[in-house]
């Protein structure tokens, strides 16, 4: 069932997502090359605890560590360790926070250092598809369009967007009802009406979209080896427009 959102509920997601959005901020300004994502894991925590609000992916089915955190050919729920982060890759860095029992998600990809140009392009190119994805999820419109919007610009850009894994309904848990798929046919899908929060979260391979699981039953990462990258926003549906609950502007 796909619940809708009251401007109050809206308004204390919104507190949760600047939180939220202010901690990729800081996160920002930590990311080089010899830093370790378990680094990143522990400042997350710490960061969130002095806020007032706590890492709700933490204990999500058993999962264990505050942030997702994945680099290079990883594509989602990555577990940050005690490894350096090397001139060159990219990580993406995603959580969930939650304050005062509102809900908040939004992942990141980070170069380390200086990227490739090609690598370059799958970050502006994943980057500029969650723009245009929002741009589309208009009271009345479909969650097809968002998927479409989202599959024709990267495939046209050649690349590829993963199926595997969707965006979804958030509030009060992390993964609720609708499941927002990446790519799609626009006119189909549930209508979006006012008071939806969703979480828009594309992930985009330079190679195939097709994944495989790591022994720990959570890390996906991209068969070809190939490297994925993973913007996300949670969102409202408004009757002004989309209102983005995460902006980091």
């Amino acid at each position: 069932m796909i619940t809708r959102k009251s401007k109050r509920e809206i308004e204390m997601m919104h507190e949760a997502g600047k939180l939220l959005a202010s901690c990729h901020k800081e996160i920002a300004k930590r990311i080089q090359p010899g830093i370790t994502t378990l680094e990143i894991n522990t400042f997350v925590e710490e960061y969130l605890e002095k806020h007032g609000a706590t890492p709700e992916q933490k204990g999500f089915h058993g999962y264990p560590y505050a942030t997702c955190a994945c680099v290079n050919d990883e594509i989602c729920h990555g577990f940050p360790r005690d490894e350096a982060l090397q001139d060159g890759d990219i990580v993406t860095i995603d959580m969930v926070v939650n304050l005062n029992g509102a809900l908040a998600d939004s992942a990141w990809t980070y170069r380390v250092g200086t990227v490739d140009p090609e690598v370059e392009k799958l970050l502006n190119v994943t980057h500029e598809s969650l723009k245009r994805s929002i741009d589309v999820a208009l009271v009345g419109n479909r969650l097809g369009d968002i998927g479409h919007a989202i599959q024709s610009y990267v495939e046209e850009e050649g690349f590829s967007v993963v199926r595997d894994f969707t965006g979804h309904g958030i509030g009060p848990t992390i993964h609720e009802d609708p499941n927002i798929f990446h790519f799609g046919q626009p006119g189909t899908g549930a209508r979006l009406k006012e008071g939806m929060v969703l979480t828009i979260e594309p992930m985009v391979n330079m190679g195939t979209w097709h994944s495989q699981k790591d022994d720990n039953g959570w890390t996906a990462r991209t068969i070809d080896g190939k490297w994925s990258a993973q913007y996300e926003h949670t969102i409202a549906i408004t009757k002004e427009g989309p209102l983005i609950l995460t902006s980091q502007n």
